[in-house]
């Protein structure tokens, strides 16, 4: 595909977002270069330019525009586009530079935003061990002890991996290392990254990177325990929630026939789907147990109108799947409180704000 470039930065978006819905990666990283020749910064090539075409590959994911499949490959072109930019800009550091380890939480595998901080610091001269998607924390601890990073940057874009960011946190801040962590999992303000205790959270790699030029993160106090940071754990709701997840989401399946008649017709396909919905909101409703927070539950309830809304399927749909879920939990306070306040406002009832908290891309 040849192109002309436009001069505004939001034609040359559409132009690679052209190239990437098309599938041509030739097309993406000839553009990626040509930008750069044209005089784009490196840094705002990666973050005004390939960040914003990744998120609207999400938002086309999101309103079912786009498969499975073609958002894995329009994000497999923007990852080697950047590998392109990085092999073109690629600089040796100074006699010292600092260190830094970027990962995705256990099994996180969206890597793209881990990879972008990656590159922002490196441009910076920082020596960046960028260890992609899904580093099983004590394979991440290992590295710490090898390499002795200044600190470790967490990325993590699904919230029900918060539990084990939260573990993978207190285990680096437990070598004496200091913990960045970014990503739509932790919350639009942060919000969740304080309650699991990480030292920064930065809500981009840009500012990330500007924060610890400014000077290093302190090093950790003294070793905690995860409980420590979340007393309301002691209950054991999200210990039996979690534990029990296959045996709820069989309960609701075997239900929602009953309550949700349409559902009688499904085929096989759309019964596998069904069910895949329902594990993710269970994992929702452990996660906000996790934090003791309702909103992050009411937010993913919320995200999943609009999905269904997206295939065709009523939002209505979800009521009978929350009260089946209701009733097996009626013994735990907390989790019937999280399901009855996402229902209201499901329903319409006291609407709250709430925060995306599954972002795909």
């Amino acid at each position: 595909m040849t192109t002309t470039l436009p001069a505004t930065p939001a034609h040359w978006i559409e132009q690679l977002w052209q190239s990437v819905t098309e599938g041509d990666e030739s097309a993406a990283t000839d553009l990626v270069l040509r930008a750069l020749d044209a005089g784009w910064e490196p840094e705002s090539i990666l973050l005004d330019l390939i960040a914003p075409v990744q998120g609207r590959v999400g938002e086309e994911w999101a309103a079912n525009r786009f498969s499975v499949a073609q958002e894995h490959a329009a994000t497999a072109i923007n990852d080697r586009a950047i590998a392109a930019l990085s092999h073109r800009t690629r600089t040796e550091p100074g006699e010292q530079p600092r260190r830094l380890a970027v990962a995705c939480v256990d099994g996180e595998w969206h890597a793209l935003p881990a990879r972008l901080v990656a590159e922002v610091f490196r441009l910076r001269g920082w020596y960046v061990d960028y260890l992609g998607a899904q580093v099983p924390t004590h394979h991440l601890i290992s590295h710490i002890h090898r390499t002795g990073p200044e600190a470790v940057a967490l990325s993590g874009s699904i919230a029900t991996h918060l539990p084990t960011a939260h573990a993978a946190v207190t285990a680096v801040q437990a070598t004496g290392t200091p913990v960045l962590v970014g990503g739509a999992a932790f919350g639009d303000r942060g919000q969740y990254a304080s309650l699991l205790g990480a030292d920064l959270w930065a809500p981009d790699a840009r500012t990330a990177a500007a924060r610890l030029h400014q000077s290093p993160l302190p090093r950790p106090s003294a070793p905690h325990q995860p409980v420590d940071d979340l007393p309301h754990l002691s209950d054991q709701e999200y210990t039996l929630v979690s534990r029990t997840r296959p045996a709820l989401v069989r309960t609701v399946m075997a239900g929602l026939a009953e309550r949700f008649p349409p559902m009688r017709d499904y085929d096989r396909a759309q019964r596998d789907r069904t069910g895949e919905d329902i594990a993710h909101i269970v994992e929702f409703l452990a996660t906000a147990l996790y934090l003791d927070r309702a909103d992050l539950f009411t937010g993913f309830l919320t995200w999943t109108a609009r999905i269904l809304d997206a295939r065709g399927v009523p939002t209505h749909s979800l009521l009978p799947a929350l009260a089946l879920l209701r009733a097996e939990l009626k013994d735990f306070p907390r989790t019937t409180h999280m399901i009855d306040r996402a229902t209201d406002h499901l329903t319409g009832a006291g609407a709250v704000h709430v925060t995306d908290t599954r972002n795909p891309a």
